[in-house]
Formats: structure tokens, C-alpha cells, sequence
């Protein structure tokens, strides 16, 4: 496989890691805002599914492109930059595993309170927070990934 296809296809994976990552994101805040039960179960079902059959194989994708290019060039990880890339990148992965069980569990509360016309219980809220601010970590951890990428500078 050539560096300029993997090139390409890390790329793709990080325009949809952070594309789909981003949008469910912002799409559940905005659902959860209205209050709306049935309106958040709707969208949590599109959000875990999305987040299981697009974002999580893109960061697969993503980390498998970005070893096989260093790979054919003979790169070190061990360059500053790209060791801290890759920690950042398995620290934001090892959050994403509980946003996924949380996304997953929120679907399940939001849909009973469909179903049974009722408000979101708080056990909604007790989901929502931590996912809420996990997400705010993980996604910050992205930024950083990509300026590192971009700037070829580590953290230190």
C-alpha cells in the first residue's frame, strides 16, 4: 500500500472521526436542551448508532493508516511529537469506551420515558453529565492530536 493512500485514508478517518464525533455530540446536547423525551431518545438511537458504525471504526481506521505510514517510511514513534499524539490519541480512546456504554444507557432511559410519556428522570442527568463533560476532554485531546500532526511539535 502506498504512503500517499494511507495519507488519504487518514485523513478521511480524521475528517469523519471528527465530522460524525462532533455531530453526534452537538446533536445530543441540543436534543437533551429541548426536554423532550422522545425527542432525545430519536436522536440518542442515531447517536450510538452512528458513533458505533462511523466514529469508532474511523478512530480504528485512523490509528491503523497512522502506523502503517510511519511504518513505510521508517519513522520512530518515538519522536516527540508523534509519542505524544499517540498517547493523547489512546488517552482520548480509553474515554470514548465509556461515552459509548453512557451514549448506550441514555438511549435506554430516554426511550422508557418515551414510552411511557414522561419527563427525562434523573437518571438521565447522572448519564448526561459525565458523558457531557468526557466528551469536553476527549474532544479537546483531538485538537490537540491534530495541531500536533499539523505542527510536528510535541506537548514538552
Amino acid at each position: 500500500m502506498s504512503y500517499l493512500y494511507l495519507k488519504y485514508l487518514h485523513v478521511i478517518a480524521a475528517v469523519f472521526l471528527f465530522g460524525f464525533g462532533m455531530g453526534s455530540y452537538l446533536y445530543l446536547i441540543a436534543a437533551q436542551r429541548t426536554g423532550n423525551a422522545l425527542v432525545v431518545a430519536q436522536v440518542a438511537r442515531q447517536v450510538v448508532r452512528f458513533d458505533n458504525w462511523i466514529t469508532t471504526p474511523a478512530g480504528v481506521l485512523q490509528l491503523g493508516t497512522g502506523l502503517g505510514m510511519l511504518h513505510l517510511v521508517g519513522m520512530p514513534p518515538a519522536l516527540p511529537w508523534l509519542r505524544d499524539a499517540l498517547i493523547l490519541f489512546v488517552g482520548v480512546g480509553l474515554l470514548w469506551l465509556p461515552v459509548l456504554v453512557l451514549q448506550k444507557r441514555m438511549q435506554r432511559v430516554a426511550e422508557q420515558a418515551a414510552v411511557q410519556g414522561q419527563s427525562l428522570p434523573a437518571d438521565w442527568s447522572r448519564l448526561y453529565r459525565p458523558w457531557f463533560w468526557l466528551g469536553v476532554v476527549g474532544f479537546a485531546g483531538m485538537f490537540l492530536i491534530v495541531w500536533m500532526m499539523v505542527s510536528k511539535q510535541g506537548l514538552f
